[in-house]
């Protein structure tokens, strides 16, 4: 499935491609053939979609991971980034960059949704109750600071005019402002919210247990949980940054793998990493199919379909 959407993502969009020029174009093998159709293909699977390919399978793997990361951590199975607010702090970091200090660019952007992301995610965990917060303290918590911050961002979208076109795609969820060196510039957080994530599945397994059980076994819940948050801000700070605000794939990703791995979160974590982007991916290519030659942002797509599906896991459990 991964393989597929991949491919299908280079090849459709407003002028849609054979895969075999799909293929000729990412080998060069029509390179310095001359002007033409050839070239043509090159410079559109090349600059545009390639780019846009790459940061998709990132940020999908960042969302998927950090959404079964926030179950797992808050043994609450309607936690994800966004519900917790750590997206919305990114979000709101980053325009406030742009409105306020003229910032232009994913290597600033990238910085200020850390800080965002860092600083929602103890603010809301503060609210909750700190070290006795609940579940349901922290998902009552995130969503009050998300409807905040998200209407400090519509505020200062309505208030600067000058910024709202540069504001206006980033805040609905877009890959298309994807460059040759925009994966690149994402790569490296993303890894290192990947390899932590890694390291902690077996010990989020222990804690599972409960936390009586997880300090029996030699287990410090607190550490735990606090590195896990870590994972959760590089990630999302990479996601957020990259392509703005995405919702709905870290909340539906872990339900659509739990039936094919069970609890374990060794198998689940690998899973979400692999199907979320599947998912982005097919998202950004129904936007372009449904709405040519223009194209809908992969966050409208998402929280419309997302919100579907989600609603129809729903009614299956509670069946």
């Amino acid at each position: 499935m991964l393989v597929l959407t991949v491919v299908a993502s280079l090849a459709i969009g407003a002028r849609s491609l054979a895969p075999l020029d799909v293929w000729h174009a990412l080998t060069g093998a029509d390179a310095g053939a001359g002007a033409g159709a050839a070239d043509s293909a090159v410079a559109v699977v090349r600059q545009l979609r390639l780019p846009r390919a790459a940061l998709g399978l990132l940020v999908g793997v960042a969302l998927g991971l950090a959404g079964a990361l926030m179950q797992a951590l808050t043994r609450n199975p309607l936690a994800d980034p966004g519900l917790l607010g750590v997206n919305a702090g990114a979000a709101a970091a980053v325009v406030t960059a742009i409105a306020f200090l003229g910032v232009s660019d994913l290597s600033g952007y990238i910085w200020f949704a850390f800080v965002g992301a860092a600083l929602v995610t103890v603010a809301v965990w503060a609210v909750a109750g700190g070290g006795t917060a609940t579940p349901a303290g922290l998902a009552l918590s995130g969503t009050a600071v998300t409807a905040v911050l998200y209407a400090y961002v519509t505020a200062v979208q309505l208030l600067d005019t000058a910024s709202l076109d540069r504001m206006r795609f980033w805040t609905a969820g877009s890959l298309a402002a994807a460059r040759p060196g925009t994966a690149t510039l994402v790569l490296p957080f993303v890894a290192a919210g990947v390899l932590l994530t890694a390291v902690l599945a077996r010990t989020l397994n222990v804690l599972a247990l409960g936390d009586d059980a997880a300090r029996a076994l030699g287990t410090s819940p607190v550490r735990v949980r606090a590195a896990a948050a870590v994972a959760v801000v590089l990630l999302c700070g990479a996601a957020t940054a990259a392509c703005g605000p995405i919702v709905f794939l870290g909340l539906l990703v872990p339900h659509l793998v739990r039936p094919l791995t069970g609890p374990d979160l060794r198998w689940l974590l690998a899973f979400c990493a692999v199907l979320a982007p599947v998912l982005l991916l097919g998202a950004d290519v129904l936007g372009r199919v449904v709405a040519r030659p223009g194209e809908l942002q992969v966050g409208v797509v998402t929280a419309v379909v997302g919100g579907g599906c989600f609603l129809a896991v729903v009614r299956r459990r509670r069946a």
